[in-house]
């Protein structure tokens, strides 16, 4: 349903875009912040943990030595063989920083680059759901068609080949993968990856993969990029960055890895849009994909000793629960006995327990009844969250 008008100069597409649900929330909670209240916030996927040193020391070096100006629109050269590293190393694909490889503002302009390059109006675009919904709306201002793929919780909200299969038709130009997942943390298998590629292959559509959660990964699962099965490299736009694995979210730096004619085109759309990611944070991430990464380590074990605090505690709880995730940080739990929308449980669970997370249904079809819950806050600070949450509950 459009939304009323802001002014009369706006686009009628415009219309079309709501609010963030993350920021509705996060303001709603600094409100309560700022009035003195103790809130617990779970509402963003920003890690808690600083940049480490080594990587602001690489930026401050970069900007004392001048690195101030314009970089190429592919991106400084010396980030892209950092990158075409990075990708040999941990994803098995050999990319060529002259012409594979193209470094943007952090993941958001990569997608809105890839979406906005390769789809027309009347296009179909399959995507998961729940998901961030930079990958629904995007479309929607290009005129394409969105067809959902909603993810099931008895499937640990793993995107499977059966459901993708049923989506496909002559209008298929491409289908978006998230995984880890963002709102749900649910992680795809192999077999399921390799059946995806094989209708790639036979229908003739591009991939979209986003693996920023890469590294955040639990319970002995595997991340695997689809672009190293038979027949996707040249199909595939992959696309990640330094924000979550570094903890350099405000840096941002992204990149897309693809064949050389589609990042060809895909740097034509770059162009207008932003002529380089910030020259001197380039430095930085490549200290951050060079240097030590025992910090990732650091940070995916806190995470998963705080994913099974969250999980333990929720599903002790009356009238919630959830699965365990297997990827990102977050926890997709279930509110539907509450019998209430997730905004209304998210807005008690603000007002009642003091604890901010975000409504499932900010992420699109299928997010009703959830709740996203964020573990990127101290172990101390979920207990404490959770503790009063645990309370309220009991008390309705």
């Amino acid at each position: 349903m459009a939304i009323a008008k802001s002014n009369h100069w706006e686009a009628d597409r415009v219309q079309e875009l709501p609010f963030q649900g993350t920021r509705k929330m996060l303001e709603a909670a600094n409100k309560l912040k700022a009035e003195g209240k103790d809130i617990v916030d779970m509402t963003t996927g920003r890690p808690d943990f600083d940049t480490p040193q080594n990587i602001k020391e690489a930026c401050k070096d970069a900007l004392e030595a001048g690195m101030v100006h314009y970089a190429s629109n592919y991106g400084v050269q010396e980030l892209r063989v950092a990158i075409a590293n990075k990708m040999k190393r941990d994803n098995g694909l050999d990319f060529s920083p002259d012409n594979e490889i193209m470094v943007t503002l952090g993941c958001v302009e990569a997608v809105s680059t890839a979406l906005t390059t390769f789809l027309n109006p009347g296009d179909e675009v399959i995507i998961p759901m729940p998901i961030w919904l930079n990958y629904a709306y995007i479309p929607k201002m290009l005129g394409a068609n969105i067809v959902p793929v909603l993810l099931r919780e008895e499937k640990n909200f793993a995107v499977t080949a059966e459901d993708i299969e049923k989506c496909i038709t002559p209008k298929t130009k491409a289908l978006v993968l998230v995984s880890p997942n963002n709102p749900t943390g649910g992680v795809m298998l192999e077999e399921d990856l390799r059946a995806i590629a094989q209708m790639a292959v036979k229908h003739d559509f591009i991939v979209i993969t986003d693996e920023i959660y890469e590294h955040f990964i639990y319970d002995g699962c595997k991340h695997i990029s689809i672009a190293t099965m038979d027949g996707m490299r040249e199909r595939t736009v992959t696309i990640n960055g330094v924000s979550k694995a570094y903890s350099m979210t405000g840096w941002r730096i992204g990149w897309i890895c693809a064949e050389k004619s589609l990042i060809e085109s895909l740097v034509r759309t770059h162009q207008y849009a932003a002529s380089c990611a910030t020259t001197f944070a380039q430095y930085g991430a490549i200290e951050a994909l060079n240097g030590p990464q025992e910090s990732v380590k650091i940070m995916t074990d806190e995470y998963d000793r705080r994913r099974k605090l969250m999980v333990d505690s929720i599903n002790s709880m009356p009238r919630i629960s959830c699965v365990s995730p297997k990827g990102a940080f977050y926890v997709f739990a279930n509110v539907k006995e509450l019998k209430m929308t997730s905004e209304e449980a998210a807005q008690f669970f603000l007002r009642e327990a003091g604890l901010a997370a975000v409504h499932g249904s900010a992420f699109g079809d299928g997010g009703e009844g959830y709740m996203r819950m964020a573990y990127t806050t101290s172990y101390e600070n979920i207990q404490r969250g959770l503790e009063r949450l645990d309370s309220a509950l009991r008390k309705l």
